[in-house]
């Protein structure tokens, strides 16, 4: 029996795609996976060192002071006395404010926005930075 070495026959043209899609799902699930989820935030402060810091459940209103003493109500800058207006329009029926502070602001500028929390029944919870050098700066 002879074998057929003609090139009659043409190649397979079809290319089945159902391989580089299993390719391309198990890509997005390891990227999506390792990627990180953890909210940045804009405006920079350095927050002070704590021992530990107690996590924010649930949704929150967050407001940044910087240490030049400049108010932001989520990541939008406002002033002073526009502060409670202002957390105002972004409440809608959150019940918490994260008050993130330069560790440089002034006393003053917290205890506005903690007033400001008093003034409309939010909890107050103050963002640290857990990871301590050596305790001591």
């Amino acid at each position: 029996m002879p074998l057929n070495f003609s090139t009659e026959r043409k190649p397979l043209m079809s290319f089945s795609q159902a391989g580089l899609a299993d390719i391309v799902l198990l890509l997005l699930i390891f990227f999506l996976l390792t990627s990180n989820f953890i909210p940045q935030f804009g405006i920079q402060v350095t927050l002070p060192r704590t021992q530990a810091a107690s996590p924010t459940a649930g949704q929150y209103v967050s407001v940044a002071i910087t240490s030049e003493g400049t108010f932001y109500v989520e990541q939008r800058q406002v002033s002073r006395d526009q502060l409670i207006p202002s957390i105002q329009d972004v409440l809608q029926g959150r019940n918490a404010l994260v008050l993130r502070a330069d560790e440089d602001a002034y006393v003053k500028d917290l205890a506005d926005v903690a007033s400001a929390a008093r003034a409309l029944n939010l909890r107050l919870l103050m963002a640290t930075d857990q990871r301590l050098t050596s305790g001591v700066r």
